[in-house]
């Protein structure tokens, strides 16, 4: 059936796709008429960021490979201070969500335009959304001007991915899509493109995780990165999404692996809520229980399956599930402490997730 009521608002993305495209940054950057761009990167990303400021010659202002998980406030306070040391008027970040966040927290405070390269499957760099972790508490929010003027996907530079990280960023691209499938402002072009994105991304892990090198898996993840992040960016965020922002803001775990371990259950917690949606994922998985399918992929990808293998305490439950309660996200189903602490309990401990009537 059509969606009867809806609206849609195109962010003005530019994306540049394709195995060596990376070469064309400099050209990128002269386009915003730039004349130094600031390198963001991790510290494991340090080399290949240096790579990129080689290739960017005069016009790089050097590289700063702080970027962390969460994006703390103090590193993001830092960053702004050495870009405007450094007398730069543009932002290249190399990596995935750390990075590409560290690039919004600068373009916040300073308005420096961001070209995104990313070599994960986070998806941040195809959202306005922006966020700062301090004493404990992830902040989010929305922005335009931290929406990457360009975004160039190479996916030769994914090939240094891990495995084992290649396939938690895989699945944290799915929930973003599975989430913009149920958001109060979906709208028919976004679902397609979630519904795509799904599919592909769950059709080119299995691919990775055999073969890290292989460029058509490599490449058809990649695109599905694409499009799952262009619907994250496009929708507000539910259940799924509040739970791992309260997990990774307070507990610091890993982010992507986090993601991994509890979207089959934030899924199965609203597929009843979602029929729609739950149809959706069904065609994109050939399943009819989604959850079930995602739990099951996870195992068969060595993926971790609970928040106790991640560093959780089963007492760090509670406190997490009240950051919840405290500030929900619009959610198809009811969000009830109930049915919150039975999901965190189920994800720590790791069990399949059952369906729900």
């Amino acid at each position: 059936m059509v969606q009867t009521s809806f609206s849609y608002d195109a962010l003005p993305m530019r994306v540049l796709f394709g195995s060596g495209v990376v070469a064309s940054l400099p050209e990128e950057v002269a386009r915003l008429g730039a004349r130094r761009a600031l390198v963001l990167c991790s510290p494991e990303q340090r080399a290949t960021g240096e790579t990129i400021a080689e290739a960017l010659g005069e016009r790089s202002a050097g590289v700063l490979a702080e970027a962390r998980m969460h994006v703390p406030v103090e590193v993001a306070r830092h960053a702004r201070g050495r870009a405007a040391e450094l007398g730069a008027d543009a932002c290249v970040t190399v990596g995935g969500g750390s990075a590409i966040g560290l690039g919004k927290a600068i373009a916040l405070e300073h308005d420096l335009p961001v070209i995104a390269v990313p070599t994960t499957y986070a998806g941040s760099e195809m959202t306005t959304v922006w966020g700062l972790t301090e004493n404990g508490r992830k902040r989010t929010g929305k922005d335009p001007r931290v929406l990457p003027a360009s975004v160039l996907y190479d996916p030769d530079l994914t090939f240094g991915l891990p495995i084992a990280m290649s396939v938690t960023s895989g699945f944290n691209a799915v929930a973003h899509a599975v989430e913009a499938l149920y958001a109060p402002d979906r709208s028919p072009v976004v679902s397609l493109m979630a519904q795509e994105g799904v599919r592909a991304m769950t059709e080119a892990l299995p691919g990775v995780f055999a073969d890290g090198r292989d460029l058509g898996a490599r490449t058809t993840a990649l695109y599905a990165s694409w499009l799952c992040g262009a619907a994250l960016g496009a929708t507000t965020m539910s259940l799924h999404h509040k739970l791992c922002h309260a997990l990774g803001g307070t507990l610091d775990l890993p982010h992507a692996a986090t993601h991994t371990v509890v979207l089959p259950h934030a899924l199965a917690y609203n597929q009843p809520a979602a029929p729609e949606a739950t149809e959706a994922l069904a065609r994109a998985l050939d399943s009819g229980d989604p959850a079930g399918r995602l739990w099951d992929l996870a195992a068969s990808l060595d993926a971790p399956r609970s928040l106790r293998e991640l560093g959780m305490a089963e007492g760090d439950i509670d406190p997490v599930r009240e950051q919840v309660l405290n500030a929900p996200y619009a959610n198809p189903a009811p969000v009830t402490r109930d049915g919150v602490t039975r999901l965190l309990h189920a994800a720590w401990s790791g069990e399949r997730p059952a369906p729900r009537s």
